[in-house]
């Protein structure tokens, strides 16, 4: 049966730009869906660099106007992959023009500008999900099978951490197209929402609602000289933050993030324990879910190390892929977001996370920045 052509408009291209890129490239290619995407246009700041990037990953067309893509007749998906300070007039913009959308996180600045994007892609009724690829690495999403299961019973903790060190240097700058996660201004906080927000989102989709938050969030290097006007700048972001929480279900949670973590490139961490049973993955290791069971006869009780690669069934997304004992990687996270997003269009179902799931992630994030601030707890 023939595929329905869903043409796509893509924002930005970046390191997302790439991911979600070459998402659209391979997912017909291992999952059997209604639509096809179809790359339409890429556009970007600087007219060579998405000429080139169009011819690279097959675009039809290049711009550098995005309102021209929205206002584009044949483009039906928007998806933007661009700085933090600009979904929101562009994901307002695109469900006016009645566009699906598909935005990188965090969803906005701040959980006001993104009321303001919910309310418009649920007025214009398009389909719309946030970019918070981590829930599609089949470990992470076998471990929330677990535990929907009941296999843990009552949970008590909840923690996880992302470090990095990419930024230890007084020598990198802050704003541009390099480094704008540093400036205050196009990303609104610094590792809070860049890092902290895919915690928050696993968590919450995992545990259940967080209630109340207590943060401490460190500036460690005051000012920094900002590509775009050449001065050195107050520093705005926060380079670490590490915040105790309340969930809805009873349980406390404990969070760190920093780009101050020498040794760590990209180490995302989460465990789970409960009452019965306990869950730890390593984005180092992202294709094993550590599993704790106390119903294990005592001699032989203790961590084992699950190979998240059987193709029967039972481990998510992997019959899509190779024989079991082969694995996948972080690419594979964008391709399975991809392919949840086309067959709930096909199905007439929401795409999860949402614009609204994601201003719950947004809400977080604020009040642990506020509570960074006070020193106190504050609800969320």
């Amino acid at each position: 049966m023939a595929k329905k052509p869903l043409n796509v408009g893509l924002i930005g291209y970046g390191f997302m730009g790439r991911t979600h890129s070459n998402a659209y490239r391979k997912v017909n290619h291992f999952f059997d869906l209604e639509y096809q995407p179809v790359l339409k246009v890429i556009c970007g700041l600087v007219d060579a660099e998405a000429r080139a990037f169009a011819a690279k990953w097959g675009y039809e067309s290049h711009a550098t106007d995005w309102h021209a893509v929205i206002d584009r007749k044949d483009i039906d998906l928007v998806d933007i992959c661009v700085p933090n300070n600009r979904h929101a007039e562009i994901a307002i913009a695109a469900a006016k023009a009645g566009k699906m959308i598909l935005c990188e996180k965090p969803l906005a600045l701040n959980a006001a500008q993104g009321r303001k994007m919910v309310e418009a892609v649920e007025k214009a009724g398009v389909p719309n999900l946030v970019s918070f690829n981590y829930r599609r690495v089949p470990a992470v999403t076998l471990a929330k099978n677990l535990i929907d299961e009941g296999r843990l019973g009552k949970i008590f903790h909840y923690r996880a951490n992302f470090l990095q060190d990419w930024t230890i240097s007084a020598d990198v700058p802050q704003g541009g197209m390099a480094t704008w996660r540093l400036d205050i201004k196009a990303a609104g906080s610094g590792v809070t929402g860049d890092l902290l927000a895919h915690c928050i989102d696993t968590a919450l989709w995992q545990n259940g609602p967080i209630t109340d938050v207590n943060a401490l969030t460190e500036t460690f290097i005051k000012e920094r000289k900002n590509v775009e006007t050449g001065k050195v700048e107050p520093v705005g972001i926060d380079d670490a933050c590490t915040f105790f929480c309340r969930f809805k279900n009873g349980s406390i949670g404990n969070f760190e993030s920093t780009r101050y973590a020498r040794g760590h490139k990209a180490l995302y961490t989460f465990e789970i324990n409960g009452e019965n049973a306990s869950i730890r993955w390593d984005l180092h290791d992202l294709h094993r879910l550590q599993w704790f069971d106390h119903k294990d006869e005592s001699k032989l009780r203790g961590w084992r190390s699950i190979h998240v690669t059987d193709a029967g069934g039972d481990h998510p997304y992997m019959n899509h892929w190779w024989v079991p004992g082969l694995q996948i990687g972080y690419a594979e996270s964008f391709v399975h977001q991809l392919a949840d997003f086309l067959g709930a269009v096909a199905a007439g179902k929401p795409p999860s996370p949402s614009f609204r799931e994601a201003l719950e992630t947004q809400k977080v994030c604020d009040a642990v920045l506020k509570s960074g601030k006070s020193g106190r707890w504050v609800k969320v």
